[in-house]
């Protein structure tokens, strides 16, 4: 029997003023609850309770215990109530860490419409190439590329990046469009500098690398497309980072029956976090919200 329910079976008792009515409140027998107020009497090294046939009265101890007692019952009542509004209802901090590409594209967009839906949730949002230990630096939500690793965690798939061969208008009006993938040495290409996404891929039966002509790298995805909107060249842009600039014809793809990565394998986005037996209201609404909103 835990000592919480020994403090409840005592506070009762001295609030009824009787084992048998405190029983019933509890549905268990008063020789039980007995049994328990003289082993936390044994516990305490002290008698708090005068017990007649008749009534049952305090001791001075049990006058000075039963203060705290109540005091520990009452701030348990509120901890809980407290815990139980976190499960209900969305609120508190949530640290969302997220690639920067990706965040700019998709993720901030859609952060006002959500604090303005979610207000008691505050959001610490962190933007970084790296990737961040979930449990060691508190980090509720992870939004990545690529394979997950990690069998203590879950990943939710937001969208498959679908990386398209873009260009703008004026480049191609001034350079001709590359027929083939395999004629790309004849256009400038601009590489993201980053290890393990800086070749270029034929994605077929099996990957095939491309010869490319770079001239040009960049760590940043909106990097990469404010040099193809300004004519730099071509770059391998994923689908969600350059939707807008497709449709109103600021961008174009080239070569779109053929399908292209910029690592060996397809790849997909996925906002991941820590596998536990209840997920949290704030956590589970971020990701409804994100993943109905990311076409």
């Amino acid at each position: 029997m835990s000592m919480l329910t020994r403090l409840h079976y005592f506070n009762c008792v001295v609030e009824t003023g009787s084992i048998p009515k405190a029983s019933r409140i509890f549905d268990v027998q008063p020789s039980s609850i007995s049994r328990q107020l003289s082993a936390l009497e044994k516990e305490l090294g002290v008698l708090l309770l005068n017990r007649t046939s008749r009534n049952i009265g305090l001791t001075e101890a049990g006058q000075i215990y039963y203060q705290y007692s109540r005091s520990i019952a009452s701030d348990l009542d509120e901890a809980n109530r407290a815990v139980n509004d976190l499960q209900q209802k969305p609120t508190g901090n949530l640290k969302v860490s997220m690639t920067v590409g990706f965040a700019e594209c998709c993720i901030l967009p859609l952060i006002p419409a959500f604090t303005a839906q979610y207000p008691e949730i505050k959001l610490s949002l962190e933007m970084t190439g790296r990737v961040v230990d979930l449990v060691e630096e508190n980090v509720d939500i992870a939004i990545r590329t690529g394979r997950l690793r990690d069998s203590t965690l879950i990943a939710l798939k937001l969208v498959d990046n679908d990386f398209l061969l873009c260009a703008s208008p004026d480049y191609l009006a001034n350079n001709g469009l590359p027929d083939s993938p395999f004629n790309l040495m004849d256009f400038d290409c601009i590489r993201y500098e980053y290890s393990g996404w800086r070749n270029w891929y034929l994605m077929c039966e099996k990957s095939t690398k491309l010869a490319i002509k770079s001239h040009l790298t960049i760590r940043s995805i909106n990097g990469q497309k404010q040099l193809i909107l300004n004519h730099a060249g071509l770059a391998l842009m994923p689908k969600w980072a350059v939707k807008d600039e497709l449709e109103n014809g600021s961008l174009v793809q080239i070569l779109e029956q053929h399908v292209f990565s910029p690592y060996e394998s397809l790849s997909s986005t996925y906002a991941i976090y820590s596998k536990r037996e209840l997920i949290s209201p704030k956590i589970r609404v971020f990701l409804d919200f994100i993943k109905m909103h990311i076409d």
